[in-house]
């Protein structure tokens, strides 16, 4: 899928935007793989366009959040006390609110667009990176080599870049895989509701949405984009699954 959408404009010799109204709703044929839409997009290629704006999202939400929530949540663990407290307490509140309602009520209030969406999932995921960065950093601060480092002198600042967030980065790698696949699925929601990415842009989310008017009669204008989430949200699980294992140190004793 990452190579259908870096190779897109090779793969296929159609504008995904182009619109041809004599070719309006057509079925699966040699001419277009995937049929067309109601203005006569071929929608294989806006399939295809449609991969770098979802996988693009995903990457960015899992790339950003995950930097974030990490070095909040290894600086929450080191200072500990007061700051800790707030923090942590901070994430609890919005873990309690459920995760694709936050998001919905973000993008709203930034208001329709895909970057908009973005910025809104990136946020909503922040406090999961932040649990997992302090668990793995209270674990480490009490390690002999971090204990040495503060005996000489070594400052927060030196002791979270240097010996804390390098050790507790496995695990964040792994849910950081994990989450590109719940990233595109939430970018497909918010493209669905109306408040991801707008017409014309080739979305996977909008596509859908706007082929289920269709769905009786044409099916293949919702089921291909449809598809395409599926196969990437489990490719990117078991790519996650597979970091994982790699990681595990235990899966390296034989």
């Amino acid at each position: 899928m990452c190579l259908a959408a870096i190779l897109a404009p090779l793969l296929t010799a159609h504008d995904p935007n182009a619109i041809d109204l004599g070719s309006r709703l057509l079925p699966p044929s040699a001419a277009h793989f995937f049929g067309t839409d109601e203005v006569g997009r071929d929608l294989f290629s806006r399939v295809l366009y449609g991969a770098r704006q979802s996988i693009g999202v995903g990457i960015f939400v899992a790339f950003v959040a995950s930097a974030i929530g990490s070095v909040i949540g290894c600086f929450s663990g080191v200072i500990g006390r007061t700051v800790d407290t707030i923090i942590m307490r901070t994430m609890d509140i919005v873990l309690s609110v459920p995760s694709l309602v936050l998001t919905m009520a973000l993008a709203a209030a930034l208001g329709p667009s895909l970057f908009n969406a973005m910025i809104a999932i990136t946020i909503v995921r922040i406090p999961y990176y932040v649990r997992l960065a302090r668990g793995q950093t209270l674990s480490i601060r009490e390690m002999a080599y971090v204990q040495a480092a503060k005996t000489f002198g070594a400052g927060r600042r030196h002791i979270v870049r240097w010996h804390v967030l390098r050790n507790a980065l496995p695990p964040v790698i792994v849910q950081m895989t994990l989450d590109i696949g719940n990233a595109i699925l939430m970018a497909a929601a918010l493209g669905f509701i109306g408040l991801g990415a707008q017409q014309p842009t080739a979305e996977w989310g909008a596509m859908i949405a706007s082929g289920r008017n269709f769905l009786l009669d044409q099916w293949w204008y919702s089921t291909f984009p449809g598809v395409a989430i599926l196969i990437t949200a489990i490719g990117f699980n078991l790519v996650g699954d597979g970091v994982r294992d790699m990681l595990d140190p235990k899966q390296k004793v034989k």
